[in-house]
C-alpha cells in the first residue's frame, strides 16, 4: 500500500425532503448573496427550484439564478456565470443538479473567486488557483461524484477540448442528497449514471503491482452494489433503496476512497472525454463505449488482476486466463443490459473514418505527449488501435 493523504471534507446531508434544509447549511457556511447554478426546465417544473429558493428565503439568504448548465459543460456558460458572479457580489455558489451542473458551479467559483483572470488559464494551470468561493451542491442525478470530488471538466468549444481539473478547491462544503430527486430521471440517463460510478472505480482498480486489499474490498464491494442496484433501478426508477444505493455508491466513487494507497489511471476517462468533447455524447455512454476495446487491448500485461476482478465482482471460478477474459466479457454484457453503447457506432455517431479516429487519438493523448493506462502505457498509436476496436 503506497503512502496516501485522505480527506473529505464534504458534508452530507442525505435522505427524504433534505433539499429543505438548503438555507441552513449555506447560512452555516456563511453565504449571505448566492448564485444558484443548475441545468434546464426540469428542475423548476418539479418544483426542487422554488423549494431551494423558500429554504434560502426562510434564513434571510438573498439569491440570483444562473440557468442554462448543458450536459459536458461548456468555458462559455461558466465564463458567463463568473460575469454574473462579479456583478452580483455573490459570496457562494449553489449547484442544483447532475455532475455537470456541479462541475460548473466549481469553474464559477474559482472565476468569481479570482476576477481578471482566465478561466482556461486556471483549467490549464497557467494560472495557479489559491483560492475560490464556497460550493453548495443539491444533487439530482447518481453519476458523475462531483457532489465530493476534488475534480470538475469543462469543454472549451472554440478548441474542442475537454480538460478535467484536479485540485482540492473543487471540494463543495456540503452536498444534500435525496434520493427522490433521481425517480423521474429517462433510463438512458441512470445508465449513463451506472456506467459512470462503475467507470470511477475500475479506473482506480486497474493498476498494476498493487497489493491494497482494504481498498480492494471496498472497491470490489461498491461494484457488486452498484451492479445489483443498477439492475433494480432500471426496472423502477421510484425504487427508494435502489436509488440510494446508487446515490451513496456514485460519491463515494469519485472521492478517492476506492483508489486510496495506489496511482490513479483515469485512460479510459481520456478516450471518452475525446469522443464527448467532438461528438457532444453523454459522458457515462462514451466510457461504456470504449471500455471493452480498451479492456481487450491491454488484459493480457495483468491476467491475475483482471481474473481476480472476474473472481471477486462477477463470482467467477475458472483458472486465470479463462476467468480474466469472462470478467471483461460479463462488464460489457452488463453495460448493454443497461443500455449503454458498447461500440462507437452505438453513440448514434455512426461509424468513424479513420482520419477522424486519428484525430481522437491525439486529443486523448495530448498530441502524443502524455502516455495513458499504467497496466500497459498507451501511446497515440496504441490509442488509435482501441478507436477501431471500437469502431462498429
Amino acid at each position: 500500500m503506497q503512502k496516501f493523504t485522505y480527506c473529505v471534507p464534504t458534508e452530507i446531508i442525505f435522505g427524504k425532503d433534505t433539499e429543505r434544509e438548503c438555507g441552513k447549511m449555506v447560512k452555516r457556511h456563511g453565504g449571505k448573496k448566492v448564485l444558484i447554478v443548475y441545468g434546464g426546465g426540469s428542475v423548476r417544473h418539479s418544483g426542487l427550484l422554488e423549494r431551494v429558493e423558500h429554504s434560502l428565503e426562510e434564513e434571510g439568504i438573498s439569491y440570483v439564478e444562473c440557468g442554462g448548465v448543458t450536459p459536458n459543460p461548456r468555458l462559455s456558460f461558466a465564463e458567463m456565470g463568473v460575469k454574473k458572479g462579479i456583478e452580483e457580489g455573490v459570496d457562494f455558489i449553489l449547484a442544483v443538479g447532475g455532475g455537470s451542473t456541479i462541475d460548473a458551479a466549481k469553474a464559477i467559483a474559482h472565476g468569481t473567486a479570482n476576477p481578471g483572470v482566465s478561466l482556461w488559464d486556471i483549467w490549464t494551470k497557467k494560472e495557479s488557483l489559491t483560492k475560490t468561493l464556497k460550493v453548495g451542491a443539491v444533487l439530482t442525478i447518481s453519476a458523475a461524484g462531483s457532489e465530493t470530488s476534488d475534480s470538475a471538466v469543462l469543454t472549451n468549444e472554440a478548441t474542442g477540448k475537454k480538460l478535467g481539473l484536479g485540485t482540492e478547491l473543487n471540494r463543495p462544503v456540503f452536498a444534500i442528497m435525496n434520493p427522490e430527486l433521481t425517480y423521474t430521471l429517462p433510463k438512458y440517463q441512470i445508465g449513463c449514471g451506472i456506467a459512470d460510478i462503475m467507470m470511477h472505480t475500475l479506473e482506480r482498480y486497474f493498476i498494476p503491482d498493487q497489493k491494497n486489499r482494504m481498498t480492494d474490498e471496498i472497491a470490489e464491494g461498491l461494484l457488486r452494489t452498484v451492479i445489483d442496484s443498477g439492475r433494480m433501478a432500471m426496472k423502477r426508477s421510484d425504487d427508494y433503496d435502489a436509488m440510494s444505493e446508487l446515490m451513496w455508491c456514485g460519491s463515494l466513487s469519485h472521492n478517492n476512497l476506492t483508489g486510496l494507497g495506489r496511482e490513479k489511471d483515469f485512460s479510459v476517462h481520456k478516450l471518452g472525454h475525446a469522443l464527448s468533447a467532438r461528438f457532444d455524447c453523454a459522458h457515462g455512454a462514451t466510457l461504456a463505449s470504449v471500455w471493452g476495446a480498451w479492456a481487450w487491448y491491454v488484459w493480457e500485461r495483468d491476467i491475475a488482476r483482471f481474473a481476480h476482478y472476474a473472481k471477486q465482482v462477477w463470482g467467477i471460478e475458472r483458472d486465470e486466463i479463462s476467468a480474466a477474459k469472462e470478467g471483461i466479457e460479463r462488464t460489457i454484457a452488463y453495460f448493454e443490459e443497461i443500455g449503454m453503447p458498447t461500440s462507437i457506432s452505438g453513440l448514434g455517431i455512426g461509424v468513424l473514418e479513420d482520419e477522424t479516429l486519428k484525430e481522437l487519438a491525439l486529443d486523448a493523448t495530448m498530441n502524443d505527449t502524455v502516455r495513458l493506462s499504467l497496466i500497459r502505457p498507451l501511446s497515440a498509436e496504441d490509442v488509435l488501435e482501441i478507436f477501431r476496436k471500437a469502431n462498429y
